[in-house]
């Protein structure tokens, strides 16, 4: 094993190519930094310097080590700095999961702004919907995630941020005919399979069934543009959160119908989550 100090002395020698001048910098007499230098000869195996009385010059084996001890003292130099980034969530990795519906709100922007504030973070992103990131916490593949869920009903064993509550909306295919609500809540329902966020399935299907009307499912999908695309081929209703008629549709009209459920949108994590995740949140919330 090679130590540190006796690379900066051959460095010393290497680039002054003078055993007394080198010296001089290291603020050390001559005679042990030759020591040194011999000794760091016998460590490799092969001579570094070729010397006479009247020059130093570095051998191939010499110019080769220069080269890779003076990058494997750069680093050493950087590594407490790259340390204390990687403490202070400035630097390191950050595995964020996402439901889809959030990428219709902040969601650009924080990483837009995250990525400025913090460069030394590599993101790794992954759509995923509430069910499949609780499988990823599990698995310990995924560092934070946004879920949506009723208001109140957040994943318990997590820690949260709120990002904000919007009512739903109905989606319905366009017509030239206004239908009434109750021919509305009557439309077959295009929703996404319950587990994938229980408390919201539920909800939904007890305000578009109304007064102990039966609810007829006419498609299950995950993602929300695909049930949106559903509903523009008159496969049914949906009710879909109020920022996702941003997603203009053709064939597809948005209205709000009185007493809908409302959503939440939550960034959770792991009480045990990497300093990155906090730096995350913290950027999420002052920007949220």
């Amino acid at each position: 094993m090679i130590e540190l100090r006796p690379l900066q002395q051959f460095i010393a020698v290497a680039e002054l190519l003078h055993f007394g001048r080198a010296a001089e910098r290291l603020h050390m007499s001559q005679p042990p930094l030759t020591q040194a230098v011999r000794k760091l000869e016998g460590q490799l195996g092969v001579q570094l310097f070729e010397r006479s009385s009247r020059s130093v010059r570095l051998t191939p084996a010499g110019a080769a080590l220069q080269a890779s001890a003076q990058k494997l003292l750069a680093d050493a130099a950087a590594l407490p700095a790259e340390v204390r980034a990687v403490a202070d969530g400035l630097a390191g990795r950050l595995r964020l999961a996402f439901v889809s519906t959030v990428g219709f709100g902040g969601l650009p922007q924080w990483l837009r702004s995250f990525r400025e504030a913090c460069p030394q973070v590599a993101l790794a992103l992954r759509e995923a919907t509430l069910d499949v990131q609780l499988r990823e916490f599990e698995a310990g593949s995924i560092d934070a995630g946004f879920v949506i869920h009723t208001p109140g009903a957040a994943p318990a064993g997590f820690q949260r941020l709120s990002i904000g509550v919007e009512p739903l909306v109905l989606a319905l295919p366009s017509s030239d005919v206004t239908p009434s609500d109750a021919q509305c809540r009557a439309a077959p329902l295009v929703i996404f399979p319950r587990e994938v966020a229980p408390s919201l399935y539920d909800a939904i299907l007890a305000h578009h069934g109304g007064a102990g009307q039966g609810v007829v499912v006419g498609q299950e999908a995950i993602q929300m543009q695909t049930i949106i695309n559903l509903v523009s081929a008159a496969i049914g209703v949906a009710w879909v959160p109020a920022s996702l008629q941003g997603l203009q549709r053709a064939g597809v009209s948005y209205r709000t119908l009185p007493g809908a459920p409302q959503v939440e949108t939550s960034l959770i994590w792991r009480s045990d989550a990497p300093p990155v995740v906090a730096r995350f949140v913290e950027h999420v919330r002052a920007h949220a």
